[in-house]
């Protein structure tokens, strides 16, 4: 047997300890106004995702995940945070997360990650094409960011200095390619990494994706969803041919980034997220966009590939998670303490084959109506209750909403005042008033709200736009 130094051994030994002890790095792809339906591995008979679905099938998938505030600046405040909107304040548009908050790219430093953020930021409320000082980044170090824009095609962003810098092309792919360096910068780093990737598509403008990517898709062959009323069928099969167009794109990305993660060995310690912010209507119950309580804006995919960790068998959990949960659930799964400041579930162990630390339910709520679905296009408040099986929805006037998601996926049958769901309809109710409780959410109208935390908003609740 041959033998070797001590000083080799312990050398040897040590480097073993250092790697089992190692934190995974942590890549978190986010797209905006992506829906959980618009995916091959989801059904979708139109889309092209075959990178997605190929992910699908080697990840753990969370089929009833919700934005918990179907919207954008909300969602990502709680992406950030692991608050909900009433918590954290930004339960509008264009609004700013306070920069002292307690954040996962401020956690993750401290846990001595290497942190990183590309893409689409949306929570500065400074205007949105205006630089972000580092004081107000809440804890990234490496920094290529906008706060929001959806010129795709012509976009700028910022790095650690004011001068105006442009993407070269479709800037979602160019923002991949940047993300794809800094896994390649970070293969041999003695740090671990967390990288959030922040995509501005599928988000409309729906027409200007590349020529390629629209060539995929003939209007006129789209198979719409059958909640989608037929004045709005021919307009509504142009919209969703550009926004698969959009999708196809963002799934070539997608395929660049774990071939990178496979090509530079990273793929076996990283923590691998995809998720969007809210969906979009797309025309399903004669609506467009987000905010609405509908499957078809709330509901977003929400997949997690880890082989090193969670393994690559694919299953899907029908726990209901939320937005909040987001980020104590990347904490856990990274081993890093979570901040007692969060509200979110750390689902992490539920990933890995333990127990649901849920109950089966999660709240949706509007907190203050504005923009496309303001108070004189319908908008509302409302407060809302999603459990595997079932969605019901107050407004201020009381129940609005009761839908089977088993027997009626679509959302087509409103079970409200129906005499042999009335049972049903209290049972829930009593439930969406325990949780709203628990959260210590009165359910006030939006003004209220609005005045709490001193927000400047026009006649139609909207927080005017500042470029």
């Amino acid at each position: 047997m041959k033998k070797f130094p001590l000083c080799f051994l312990c050398l040897f030994v040590a480097i073993r300890i250092s790697a089992a002890e190692r934190k995974p790095n942590l890549v978190v792809v986010i797209a905006d106004q992506w829906r959980e339906q618009a995916f091959g591995f989801a059904g979708d008979p139109n889309v092209k995702t075959p990178n997605f679905d190929a992910l699908a099938r080697v990840s753990v998938r969370c089929v009833n995940a919700v934005s918990g505030m179907p919207v954008c600046s909300p969602t990502r405040a709680s992406y950030l945070t692991g608050q909900r909107p009433l918590t954290h304040g930004v339960f509008l548009n264009d609004v700013p997360l306070d920069p002292n908050a307690v954040t996962i790219g401020k956690v993750m430093h401290e846990a001595g990650y290497d942190t990183g953020f590309i893409g689409k930021w949306h929570v500065d409320g400074h205007g949105r094409l205006s630089f972000i000082p580092r004081e107000r980044r809440q804890g990234f170090d490496y920094w290529k960011v906008l706060e929001c824009t959806h010129n795709y095609t012509d976009s700028i962003f910022y790095g650690d200095t004011s001068d105006k810098l442009h993407w070269s092309g479709y800037d979602a792919i160019d923002q991949t390619h940047d993300a794809v360096q800094y896994l390649k910068d970070h293969a041999k780093a003695e740090k671990p990494f967390v990288l959030f990737v922040s995509w501005g598509p599928p988000h409309d403008p729906y027409l200007t994706a590349p020529e390629k990517y629209r060539a995929l898709y003939d209007p006129q062959k789209i198979t719409l969803r059958a909640n989608v009323p037929e004045a709005m069928t021919e307009q509504t099969r142009k919209n969703i041919a550009g926004y698969y167009a959009h999708c196809s794109a963002l799934d070539d990305c997608m395929g660049e980034v774990r071939a990178t993660l496979k090509e530079t060995g990273l793929e076996d310690n990283t923590v691998l997220v995809f998720t969007a912010d809210h969906g979009d209507m797309l025309g399903s119950q004669g609506m467009m966009k987000k905010q609405k309580p509908y499957d078809e804006a709330a509901r977003i995919p929400l997949l997690f590939h880890w082989p090193g960790g969670l393994g690559e068998q694919p299953r899907e959990l029908d726990a209901p998670t939320n937005s909040e949960d987001l980020m104590p659930t990347l904490l856990g799964l990274c081993g890093v303490p979570i901040p007692k400041t969060v509200e979110g579930l750390d689902y992490s162990k539920y990933l890995h084959g333990g127990a649901n630390p849920g109950d089966g339910a999660t709240v949706l709520m509007c907190a203050a109506p504005f923009g496309e679905w303001d108070r004189h296009k319908g908008g509302k408040e409302y407060r809302a209750v999603r459990t595997t099986r079932y969605t019901f929805v107050r407004d201020l006037d009381g129940p609005w909403l009761l839908f089977d998601d088993q027997e009626d996926p679509l959302q087509m049958h409103n079970l409200v005042g129906d005499p042999a769901h009335a049972a049903l309809q209290a049972e829930l109710d009593a439930t969406l008033k325990r949780k709203l409780q628990e959260r210590g959410d009165e359910f006030l109208p939006a003004d209220a709200y609005i005045k709490k935390w001193g927000w400047q908003v026009d006649v139609n609740g909207t927080v005017p736009i500042r470029q």
